[in-house]
């Protein structure tokens, strides 16, 4: 008889304060509580975290500032005990690791790296550990905010959905670079698209990307001017359609901070975290024709510093992990109208910086 899929949630932190490293919870979808399970400890900034597509291994940024390069994590998983066991640490990825996502067969993994304003491509071993560093590229350039875009800033790396292509905001330089994903070459599989750059509002610091479920639109957060831009896809390209602020209308101030952006599992609404002085999260409805988004509403975070959040693949819950609150807030989602209200469920956790979920079969 199989047995039920149980669901899990990875917490990336900041170690440098009370955090200890990865923490995991078993996620109960009858009852919508989170329980602690483990911790995987030892670890220096396990910042942001992806999940292999075998769901048996986990992998992480050590992530460091500019005077250092960072490594990666490779973790195996076991899904009965919910723990994490540390396989091995590659060194010398790049200067400030930020992001890391795989491709679709799990064969390698790619680091944006925020103070090297580099991308780095590392082969997974068969035994699930990480090779060293195969293929590294060096944006060039700067824009108009001199105290933040002085020089290139990658800030993520998102394939996208049929696992061809690469997409890299890049916050120094004001632009989206662009790649294709050669998955047969052992060796450098980035290599320049046909378009290999795609430029938002000058200052508005590109950050963190998504795509629809549909396919056919994309949309990426402005971390400096707490915009959002909406891009039509096909054909390889990105079209910019709409760029829209996420600051409610009342809103005087300068300082936004935005980080995170996530679309709901059923297309309808795109969310968007603001940390600053905001502290919420802003809540688009999508029209369904064109991927233009109306900003509808707001979320108040639950703390301070929503870096990142977490929408459940059943669409009921989105949970938003507060930083510099030392907490995640878990919301249920109104399918309808996508606003959020807070389920009373908080939890704690030192510096939490990236949630991902994982769901065995």
């Amino acid at each position: 008889m199989q047995q039920p899929a149980s669901q899990f949630l990875f917490v990336g932190t900041y170690t440098s304060g009370e955090s200890e490293g990865i923490y995991v919870y078993k996620f109960d979808p009858a009852t919508g509580l989170f329980t602690h399970v483990s911790t995987a400890k030892g670890l220096s900034n396990p910042s942001f975290l992806t999940i292999a597509p075998d769901k048996k291994h986990v992998y992480a940024v050590s992530e460091f500032g500019k005077d250092r390069t960072g490594s990666v994590y490779a973790f195996s998983f076991d899904a009965a005990s919910g723990q994490l066991q540390l396989l091995d640490q590659q060194d010398g990825v790049g200067s400030g690791p930020c992001h890391i996502n795989m491709d679709k067969a799990g064969k390698f993994a790619i680091t944006g790296n925020y103070a090297g304003g580099s991308v780095s491509v590392m082969p997974i071993q068969a035994d699930g550990t990480v090779g060293a560093t195969a293929q590294t590229i060096i944006h060039t350039g700067s824009s108009i905010v001199a105290s933040r875009q002085q020089a290139p800033h990658v800030h993520s790396i998102n394939f996208s959905p049929d696992g061809k292509q690469v997409f890299v905001p890049d916050l120094g330089i004001d632009k989206i670079m662009v790649y294709d994903f050669l998955a047969s070459h052992p060796i450098a599989p980035l290599r320049p698209a046909a378009v290999p750059s795609v430029s938002i509002e000058p200052g508005g610091g590109p950050r963190h990307f998504t795509f629809h479920p549909n396919g056919r639109h994309a949309y990426v957060v402005h971390e400096i001017s707490g915009k959002v831009t909406a891009f039509r896809y096909g054909n390889g390209a990105l079209e910019p359609v709409q760029t829209i602020s996420g600051a409610p209308a009342d809103y005087k101030g300068t300082v936004f901070s935005s980080a995170d952006i996530h679309v709901s599992p059923d297309g309808k609404h795109l969310y968007m975290s603001n940390r600053g002085e905001l502290n919420n999260i802003s809540i688009f409805t999508i029209d369904a024709a064109t991927g233009k988004l109306a900003l509808t509403g707001h979320q108040p975070s639950g703390g301070k510093h929503p870096r990142n959040f977490l929408i459940h693949p059943s669409g009921k819950y989105l949970l938003a992990a507060n930083q510099n609150g030392h907490n995640i807030v878990v919301f249920s989602r109104d399918a309808a109208t996508g606003l959020l209200t807070p389920t009373g469920q908080e939890i704690k956790v030192p510096s939490p910086v990236c949630l991902k979920m994982l769901i065995t079969e």
